[in-house]
């Protein structure tokens, strides 16, 4: 895994503050050449830039709740082709459901699974909540969701990279 350096920091904190940043206005800001930052921005796109997107206005996209769902897997023991069949099956479930934005393993509240999806209103997450049970009930207990209200005025500190570039 590529450790950043200093030049690739400096590059890669600009990218955080605004990815529409041309390699010349970062060069310019951080006191190096175009070319340079060119060549960086190439190589940071290649080790530790995963892709670029943006982060809507929730509203503006008809976008009104943000759900954090904590699960506890339902352990049974199991033959290795088991467990990978099972992994091969949550995987594929999830993958067909857009609005699943992350999913993964964790640790706390009881739980060591999470999603995160979005949804253009509850009737989106109550659908997404039936097919979790139904499909994959099997597999997993204890869901524990979270409902975020994303409409105007309920976020404190609204989602974006940006803030990771003041730390270091």
């Amino acid at each position: 895994m590529t450790k950043l350096k200093d030049l690739d920091y400096g590059i890669f904190s600009e990218l955080l503050k605004n990815s529409k940043s041309s390699d010349r206005e970062i060069a310019k800001k951080i006191g190096v050449s175009q070319p340079t930052v060119t060549r960086r921005r190439m190589r940071l796109e290649k080790e530790v830039i995963d892709s670029y997107t943006l982060i809507p206005k929730w509203e503006a996209a008809a976008y009104t709740l943000l759900v954090i769902t904590l699960f506890k897997h339902r352990l049974k023991s199991r033959t290795k082709e088991e467990y990978l069949a099972t992994r091969k099956l949550v995987l594929d479930w999830m993958m067909k459901h857009p609005n699943i934005i992350m999913d993964g393993r964790c640790t706390g509240n009881g739980a060591d699974a999470f999603m995160i999806s979005i949804h253009k209103n509850f009737a989106g997450y109550d659908k997404l909540s039936i097919e979790v049970t139904r499909d994959l009930g099997d597999n997993i207990r204890n869901i524990q969701p979270i409902l975020v209200n994303l409409a105007k005025g309920n976020l404190i500190k609204p989602l974006s990279l940006k803030y990771l570039a003041e730390a270091r």
